[in-house]
């Protein structure tokens, strides 16, 4: 039986009260196992990026609860939370996030570093990840001096150092061109296939096809599920660019 990374029993989230009142997300119930990829689609303003804040911990809900590896988030006090950020849950931000001060290797290591790991160890797991996203040359490069799809896959890459077996993507290939977009595609499928779990917001139909389920929000509630094509997720996995490449 596989493992429940992620579940949501009844969660909701409301903003204001009276007639002001929002239901960003309705009661909804959604658990996602080890080793899956699901992507989450809806027009703006179904609740996507309110469930991935939920999942993320970065939000609590208004009703119900979220689980993540077991735990109840609601259950954990605020340093409990970090640990949590820290060590089980990576997250990729829109806006990536990456500090412009720090190297590639330098972002990277952050987590680690704060997690109280040597700086000698953090700046080699960085490393290791950095080769696996096919960017090891480009360890002491400044985010400014990397391309969009550089800057993503550091940030995926920091999103999965360490022992984070969750990672949560909001519109991770949104400024990103068609072949970039596969490249970051290929990653989360190919962590997937290794044992991590994702979730994945995203509005593009052709990125949504490597994942294992297609989760479709409106207004806040789930209307709908399926699975995705039977080929999409056994495309190969084929060598990352040069870091030339986008």
């Amino acid at each position: 039986m596989s493992e429940t990374r992620l579940l949501f029993d009844g969660a909701s989230r409301t903003f204001g009260s009276g007639r002001t009142l929002v239901e960003a997300l309705r009661p909804t119930h959604l658990s996602v196992d080890a080793g899956e990829l699901v992507a989450i689609m809806g027009p703006s303003g179904s609740g996507k990026t309110t469930l991935l804040a939920l999942a993320g911990a970065l939000d609590r809900p208004s009703s119900g609860k979220v689980f993540v590896a077991g735990q109840d988030l609601a259950s954990l006090r605020p340093r409990q939370l970090a640990v949590m950020r820290r060590r089980t849950i990576g997250y990729v931000f829109q806006e990536l996030n990456l500090l412009p001060g720090l190297t590639a290797r330098e972002n990277i290591a952050l987590p680690l570093e704060l997690d109280g790991m040597r700086l000698s160890q953090a700046h080699q797991q960085a490393d290791s990840a950095l080769d696996e996203v096919g960017l090891f040359d480009l360890a002491n490069r400044f985010p400014d001096d990397l391309s969009g799809g550089e800057q993503q896959r550091v940030a995926i890459a920091r999103a999965f150092v360490g022992s984070r077996r969750l990672l949560l993507a909001d519109e991770p290939t949104g400024a990103l061109d068609s072949v970039t977009g596969e490249v970051v595609m290929r990653l989360l499928r190919k962590h997937c296939d290794a044992g991590h779990t994702a979730v994945l917001v995203t509005h593009d139909a052709s990125h949504a096809g490597w994942a294992d389920r297609v989760v479709f929000l409106r207004d806040g509630t789930i209307v709908d599920e399926t699975g995705a094509s039977p080929d999409a997720t056994e495309r190969p996995i084929s060598h990352w660019p040069s870091p030339s490449s986008p």
